[in-house]
């Protein structure tokens, strides 16, 4: 870990998306200081920096940065460490780059519509969400199945921000709904991912808010 801290993240332990950044900085072993978003004033913080209200947020002495993808490149450019993130390889980083958005706008993204369905108060709306989630998902698992064919993370041999994105994205969304046998490499590729020691910590920290989770998280992972 760097002898001095500048870095600063608002950010909770069952975020997907926080997770996600954690993933990357538990990766290098960054040094930061953690606002926990259920701290007194820290919400209040956070929505002071970034008016549209979402998190993870990251400060860098009088710089703010948001969005998960772009804090994990900030990371990647100005504090580099021995898992490299964005490859410098151009080809290669614009495969990381997939993977990095197709996890968050068709996996995360699926998952989540049943959620906020339910976080909305209306379970009316929760057998159909439920149905575009399926959808949606079997879609994205027998893409990404393919993908994985012949690779050890999901852009290649080396873990990377797409593996960061794709871990809390396919932890959450077999929650909602199961990868099935007939995608035997995803299936195993989440095994793998879970057992990610920088993963495996965002998980553990994020167990005992699993009662937030409106759909009932079940008894595993």
């Amino acid at each position: 870990m760097s002898e001095s801290t500048t870095l600063t993240l608002y950010s909770h332990p069952f975020s997907s998306y926080c997770q996600k950044v954690l993933t990357a900085l538990w990766e290098n072993d960054i040094a930061f200081t953690y606002r926990h978003l259920e701290d007194p004033g820290a919400g209040a913080e956070c929505t002071a920096l970034w008016p549209i209200g979402r998190f993870p947020v990251l400060v860098d002495g009088d710089r703010t940065i948001v969005e998960s993808s772009i804090i994990i490149e900030y990371f990647d450019m100005h504090f580099p460490g021995p898992v490299q993130l964005i490859p410098v390889d151009r080809e290669a980083a614009l495969e990381v780059r997939l993977l990095d958005r197709f996890c968050d706008n068709y996996v995360m993204a699926a998952m989540q519509k049943p959620v906020f369905e339910m976080l909305k108060g209306d379970p009316g709306r929760k057998e159909a969400a439920m149905a575009e989630a399926a959808a949606a998902l079997d879609t994205a698992y027998a893409w990404l199945d393919t993908r994985l064919a012949g690779r050890r993370w999901a852009a290649g041999a080396d873990f990377t921000m797409a593996d960061c994105a794709a871990a809390p994205s396919l932890f959450y969304a077999d929650w909602v709904h199961p990868i099935g046998a007939n995608w035997p490499r995803l299936r195993e590729y989440r095994v793998q991912l879970l057992a990610r020691p920088s993963f495996a910590r965002a998980v553990e920290e994020g167990r005992r808010y699993r009662s937030y989770f409106p759909l009932g998280a079940p008894d595993r992972d």
